[in-house]
């Protein structure tokens, strides 16, 4: 009798470009086969031309990493297009105003699209391709008003792309004890029903969530966010080496320490291969 095949997942590793060293480490775990997906911000200080190639020359010989865009609307970063609002100080606003502004539809739909598509047309103009998906920094492509402006921009500029959703895959009672995560699920079903009507791509499950707290043992996070995850499910990850430009723009700085020490390990492979699960 054979044995089951293995369920195949992405392991997406966010904000390639926030700094240097989190570009390291990314591609470090790339070229060991730890990481399958990776996620770029293109208005990063730490991305440009030669952050592109480094990262694109992965996949000249054989489909290492699959590359999506980061969209990035929140501060301290600083937008690519003019007249974004609210936009205090040159900077995005803070994400606690920019969801309530999302909620009350209160965001610029005009100005909106426009970022988005020049965030589009960046990766593009740095990659000579349309992203391999589309996810957001803070998870702001759920967002009302933006996921619709995300949507529209998609099917237009990169139809052959998926898009992040951030629903898990376990019952609704074993939801309740992660507040942040279960903000998510409620976002992702509308999100993933609109996906559906335009004939867009997403993803079937999501896991990776979690409060970044440096005290929490990554590894067993991590064999929980295995936890009946589908073939095809993302789990996102933020692997990095700390530096000075991370810790100016980020709060996370040391949980990306320990993540990368984890998925450097012997002990990533072996939990993977021990519960049935094979990077895609």
């Amino acid at each position: 009798m054979s044995a089951a095949a293995p369920r195949r997942i992405w392991l997406c590793a966010d904000d390639y470009g926030i700094a240097p060293g989190v570009n390291t480490a990314i591609r470090d775990l790339i070229v060991r086969g730890r990481l399958n997906a990776t996620s770029v911000m293109v208005l990063a200080p730490s991305f440009d031309r030669s952050e592109a190639a480094a990262l694109d020359a992965l996949n000249a010989n054989d489909k290492r990493v699959a590359i999506g865009l980061h969209l990035t609307l929140t501060a301290p970063f600083r937008p690519l297009s003019e007249g974004f609002k609210p936009l205090p100080q040159g900077s995005f606003p803070s994400l606690t105003r920019l969801l309530a502004a999302a909620f009350f539809r209160r965001l610029n739909e005009t100005t909106l699209r426009t970022e988005i598509d020049r965030q589009l047309a960046a990766f593009v103009q740095a990659f000579g391709r349309a992203p391999d998906f589309i996810d957001g920094h803070q998870h702001v492509q759920l967002f009302p008003q933006i996921s619709e402006a995300v949507l529209a921009a998609t099917k237009a500029k990169a139809p052959g792309a998926w898009l992040r959703q951030c629903g898990r895959a376990l019952p609704w009672s074993a939801r309740l004890g992660n507040g942040k995560a279960l903000l998510l699920d409620t976002l992702s079903r509308r999100f993933r029903r609109r996906a559906a009507v335009v004939g867009l791509r997403t993803n079937p499950a999501f896991a990776g969530a979690y409060g970044f707290d440096a005290r929490v043992d990554f590894a067993t996070l991590f064999l929980g966010f295995l936890d009946r995850l589908p073939d095809g499910g993302v789990v996102m990850c933020h692997p990095g080496f700390v530096d000075a430009q991370l810790q100016r723009l980020d709060p996370l700085t040391t949980v990306r320490e320990r993540e990368y020490a984890f998925l450097s390990s012997d002990g990533f492979p072996a939990m993977l291969a021990t519960h049935g699960v094979a990077l895609a």
